[in-house]
């Protein structure tokens, strides 16, 4: 009685179990399966390699031996023995305060004017948003390189007035604002995400205020500004990890140098130039986990500030 007991027990399960795995073939299978190009990128290209990174960042590897185990040396020779690590911080955080405030006002005010319903939008959107995609290629570096430099467009059209310009991007001084320009020139894509903010404001708020006497000014102080602040807030996320990571324009440019005396070293290029230059991968390493941890820093503080300066619709 036993045995027949459990050989019915068995036969009850085995059709339970055929349900359960024919159930997950033909409603949750495929959607693994669509599923599975993206699973391998992510393991194989993303966590893999931050893995491999966080390893050799407490290494000393060249790329042609056998990584060898420092410990925190690389972090404590990056704090304290590397000025040029303290020069590319601040020529970024440099970049970072001047070129995304003046992107995103720059930005806010192209969406504005357009806002107003001029003919041919479509085709001004386009056009506004076409330097956002080819602003960190080669050729557009390049391109700048040669506006700005001594017998460049700039100095062409001011010699033009009776000005003599000076060679922009060999000048120290003026070096790194060239690059400043050219990150506001590649406003379009925020531009884009203000528009879509401005469209979804309720115009007889702008009605209602004009029949109260408020001037233009005070209706964008007033109505815009405190209800776009959620799209400001998003743009300014995206535009300052974007500009953390900024490489090509200042490498073009200084032909990977940095130079004039270091006055467009980047983070990122004095990363390279660990990395690739000197073959000093396990510094390189622990670079990209600082400016990991710097953008994530500052990331977390934009978060928690915003409650202060944010509003939604509740």
């Amino acid at each position: 009685m036993a045995m027949q007991d459990a050989s019915l027990n068995k036969a009850e399960h085995q059709p339970l179990a055929r349900t359960k795995w024919s159930r997950f073939w033909q409603n949750d299978a495929p959607g693994y399966l669509f599923l599975l190009p993206w699973l391998i990128g992510f393991l194989g290209l993303t966590i893999g390699p931050m893995v491999t990174s966080a390893y050799l960042s407490l290494t000393d590897f060249d790329l042609l031996t056998a990584p060898n185990w420092v410990g925190a040396d690389n972090y404590i020779r990056m704090f304290t023995h590397d000025a040029k690590f303290w020069t590319s911080m601040r020529v970024t955080m440099f970049f970072v305060v001047f070129s995304v405030p003046l992107k995103l006002c720059f930005a806010l005010a192209v969406a504005m004017l357009l806002n107003r319903g001029i003919k041919g939008l479509p085709l001004y959107r386009a056009l506004f948003y076409l330097p956002s995609l080819l602003g960190a290629s080669v050729a557009i570096a390049i391109l700048w390189r040669q506006i700005f430099a001594g017998d460049g467009l700039v100095n062409q059209v001011l010699a033009m007035v009776g000005i003599q310009g000076p060679s922009w991007i060999s000048n120290p001084k003026t070096s790194l604002w060239t690059l400043i320009i050219l990150s506001i020139w590649q406003f379009g894509s925020p531009m884009i995400i203000f528009l879509a903010g401005l469209r979804q404001i309720p115009t007889d708020m702008y009605e209602a205020a004009s029949l109260d006497g408020a001037s233009k000014w005070r209706q964008f102080v007033k109505i815009t500004l405190p209800l776009l602040t959620p799209v400001v807030f998003f743009n300014a996320i995206i535009q300052t990890i974007e500009a953390f990571k900024s490489f090509t324009p200042a490498f073009i440019i200084s032909g990977g140098t940095g130079n004039p005396i270091n006055s467009t070293l980047f983070y990122t290029l004095y990363l390279y130039q660990e990395a690739f230059s000197f073959f000093r991968m396990g510094y390189a390493s622990a670079l990209a986990w600082v400016l990991l941890a710097l953008v994530g820093v500052f990331t977390a503080f934009s978060f928690f500030t915003s409650k202060y300066w944010v509003h939604y619709d509740e």
